[in-house]
């Protein structure tokens, strides 16, 4: 085994069941993506984790809520999501709306762009 499959191998040793499945779907998605090396293999299906559920506290800032969102998608590319989530914090900033509706439609942000992401990956 080469050096740089060893250390793979020391990190995700080192990872919790949630993170080793995590990096897994990763994986899958990056030998999916057809790059030169993967010529001729057949890719193996990509495996889109659970989201990990952490309950919301009865008052949550809208960081915090952000911060909960992202540990419980670790799956989603945040990046995706910067334009709405960074118009309803600036929202919530410029107008004082209620912090309590913002985190909800952050959660729905994040549930909507999960159920994407299994679409786009459904009978791959």
């Amino acid at each position: 085994m080469s050096n740089t499959g060893q250390e793979l191998l020391s990190l995700f040793e080192q990872l919790g069941a949630s993170e080793r499945h995590t990096l897994l779907a990763f994986a899958h998605f990056l030998a999916s993506r057809g790059s030169s090396g993967a010529a001729g293999r057949v890719s193996a299906p990509v495996i889109i984790p659970e989201p990990e559920p952490i309950e919301r506290p009865a008052q949550e800032s809208i960081v915090a809520g952000l911060k909960r969102l992202s540990s419980t998608y670790p799956m989603l590319d945040k990046s995706e999501m910067l334009s709405a989530t960074s118009d309803l914090v600036a929202t919530n900033i410029m107008q004082g709306t209620d912090s309590a509706r913002v985190i909800d439609e952050l959660e729905e942000i994040f549930a909507t762009h999960y159920r994407q992401l299994q679409s786009a990956h459904r009978g791959k």
